[in-house]
């Protein structure tokens, strides 16, 4: 291949596929075994930069998308040669970089030279008979079994994979935003490439093309649908990623628009919107560089909050409490986003912004750090809400059991709140309102908020569909998600009957599901990264009883007597004690280490002294073993957990013991069993809990 990019000639064609598929086979094996990493060849991964691009920096690739072309040259690939990469499985994002040009360019090229894909049936007979079922899947070769049914259309877009962040709550949202549109009577186009899904059974929409969520095959669907409008808002943060190379390409985006999408993700831009409404925000900035972020952690405080933009569930969330341990997470981002070849990446850049020739100690691409200044015993708050662009509706206020600090798709959450006052929800209510009203949201919104004290402080806004919608609409009986695609298809909320918040008389908790048990030797205690791969729901009039049906269908379930183990960091020392009195009052006897032991004899607790791991025979690992615990409070010493802490949360997930790793946790825990031991558990319907 010509260097310069200018000639991509047919005959090197293999060579780029031999190195595409070496450098693929270096890239898996080094994720299989990171302990070798050091045995690559660095100089062979970086000059074979500009012949290789794989998928892990998708999402960046996605928003350069509309990047206009190289001013001083075109690619200029043969017909038959792109034909056959297209065959070989190449994208335009790969071939964008290969040719050292953007992927308008390369796509407008393709589409030039007649080089586009067409779609077949996927045989759901397996030939017996004619299948005639509409589930489409693309290749580049001559014939097209699209079928056109002339009515109008609608596409939405999936979440792709499954993944911790992502999982089956947006595919509910996909799925009813499907059955809402077919009401209305367009015919809708499903695009998602998981086959555990709902939303890519074959019946769910009119329409289904089991393709991967990327700007290249979701435009080249658009080519061929030509819908009325797409659907970013439902399936997580993939789609919406797309929002802006879509609607740069002249898609019609229905629903909150991209430019509002950017308001919300851009620290500097989301700022200046809370300064104009006057809304309270946790001191922050954003950093495209270790100095710069250790400025901005100087300036706001620490501990603070530090994270990737543009990403979901948490994924390289840190609390960080020091400039060193700072310097660590941004050196290890700009080592993983920069100079890694075999990690990510740059699509649709030039070779001279290519991976290998990123300057020292910056980030590439247009996406931050962002750094957040962290509010210790803080009350976390989730608000989903829909707003037609003039009627705003709050769905339900949810109160965070666990605190701030812990990835909401962790925390188990309540509706209605229970401790939180008026003013309070007036003024969470009125700060969501007025921002999906500056954000000209049409859908739905969800917003994260701080309580400390009396203060109420914005933390984040995902204008789309949430994971916790799915949880809402069952605990106040109304389908939000069906609701949101008929606002974004042209209705307005008073013509779907849904204009009040509704506060349900009965409580509905929320409970994560952990993979813990499938993963030996994993640390339990949660943190700002999101853990949960699954979540139950746990209802009743009393709270406390929601709360215990919760940890029954997230077992293992509370215990109504037995021993309770505390162990907690200094800081929480003072916090447990009201708590453990409480396990002490229903019964419970309390066993404790050194430390704990200390503050809650003093504070005239009974409590029994055992051994730490170390310390000698019998120590807790041997109790726990031995079934003489029955519940644990054991709170997270640090960052880096010590050695014992790990091993007693491991042995008590081995043998089923409940363990919380927050106080406000055990505390819910202790109120979920002071109603267990004065209430029969009852079993009602959704039916029987919103007709009362």
């Amino acid at each position: 291949m010509n260097q310069t990019g200018s000639l991509w000639m047919a005959e090197t064609f293999d060579t780029i596929v031999r190195d595409w598929t070496h450098l693929a086979a270096c890239r898996d094996y080094i994720a299989q075994n990171p302990e070798k990493a050091h045995l690559r060849d660095d100089q062979f991964t970086v000059e074979r930069s500009n012949v290789l691009m794989l998928d892990d920096g998708q999402g960046e690739a996605e928003q350069a998308g509309s990047l206009p072309a190289e001013s001083g040259w075109k690619p200029n690939i043969q017909r038959e040669t792109f034909l056959r990469a297209k065959k070989l499985g190449f994208s335009d994002r790969q071939l964008a970089f290969a040719t050292g040009t953007s992927e308008n360019a390369i796509r407008a090229q393709r589409k030039s030279a007649a080089v586009i894909p067409t779609y077949r049936l996927v045989d759901t007979c397996a030939a017996e008979f004619e299948a005639y079922t509409p589930y489409y899947y693309s290749t580049y070769g001559d014939e097209n079994e699209r079928r056109e049914s002339g009515k109008p259309k609608i596409m939405i877009l999936g979440g792709g994979p499954n993944r911790i962040g992502q999982g089956i709550e947006f595919d509910y949202c996909c799925v009813h935003a499907a059955f809402a549109l077919r009401e209305l009577g367009f015919e809708t186009i499903m695009v998602n490439s998981n086959p555990e899904t709902v939303s890519t059974d074959y019946d769910t929409s009119d329409k289904l093309y089991f393709e991967p969520l990327t700007l290249e095959d979701v435009l080249n669907i658009y080519d061929q649908e030509k819908p009325d409008g797409v659907f970013v808002q439902f399936g997580g943060q993939t789609p919406l990623n797309l929002a802006s190379g879509l609607k740069g390409a002249g898609v019609p985006i229905l629903g909150t628009q991209p430019e509002s999408i950017e308001t919300a993700e851009d620290r500097q831009l989301f700022a200046a919107m809370l300064d104009k409404l006057g809304l309270r925000q946790t001191p922050n900035g954003s950093a495209t560089s270790t100095e710069e972020a250790v400025a901005i952690a100087k300036k706001i405080g620490y501990p603070v909050l530090v994270r990737p933009s543009f990403v979901l569930g948490g994924r390289g969330m840190e609390l960080v409490y020091n400039e060193s341990d700072l310097r660590r997470y941004v050196d290890a981002a700009i080592g993983d986003r920069g100079t890694d070849i075999l990690s990510v990446g740059q699509a649709g850049v030039s070779p001279a912004e290519s991976p290998g020739r990123m300057p020292a100690g910056q980030l590439p691409g247009p996406r931050p750090v962002l750094i957040d200044r962290f509010l210790e015993d803080a009350i976390e708050v989730d608000v989903d809400c829909i707003s037609d662009g003039e009627t705003t509706v709050i769905g339900a206020i949810m109160e965070h059991i666990e605190e701030a600090g812990i990835h909401s798709g962790d925390s188990a959450c309540v509706i209605p709140t229970f401790s939180l006052s008026q003013k309070i929800l007036d003024d969470i209510s009125a700060a969501t309102k007025a921002m999906a009203r500056e954000l000209k949201v049409r859908g739905l919104m969800n917003v994260q908020f701080a309580v400390k004290g009396d203060d109420v402080y914005v933390l984040e806004v995902n204008p789309r569909a949430s994971r916790t919608v799915p949880f809402v609409s069952k605990a106040i009986g109304f389908p939000l998600a069906k609701l949101a695609a008929k606002v974004m298809a042209g209705k307005s909320l008073p013509e779907l009957g849904f204009t009040r918040e509704i506060v349900p008389k009965h409580f509905s908790v929320k409970e994560a599901v952990f993979p813990f048990l499938r993963y030996e030797g994993v640390d339990i205690a949660l943190g700002p990264e999101m853990k949960s791969t699954g979540e139950v729901m746990g209802m009743d009039v009393d709270l406390g009883l929601a709360y215990a049906k919760s940890q029954m269908a997230a077992p293992p379930p509370l215990p109504k007597g037995g021993n309770v183990f505390v162990s907690v960091k200094d800081s929480d020392k003072q916090a447990v004690v009201p708590v453990v009195r409480e396990f002490v009052k229903l019964g419970f006897g309390i066993i404790a280490t050194s430390g704990t032991f200390e503050v809650l004899k003093a504070a005239k607790i009974p409590v029994t002294k055992v051994f730490k791991v170390r310390e000698g025979r019998p120590n807790v690992l041997d109790r726990v073993k031995n079934g003489d615990i029955n519940f644990i409070i054991n709170t997270p010493s640090g960052k880096i957990p010590r050695e014992d802490e790990v091993r007693i949360r491991n042995a008590s997930l081995a043998q089923r013991i409940p363990i919380m790793t927050t106080v406000r946790a055990a505390l819910a825990s202790a109120n979920g069993i002071r109603s267990l031991q004065k209430h029969k558990v009852r079993v009602r319907s959704l039916q029987e809990y919103h007709a009362s």
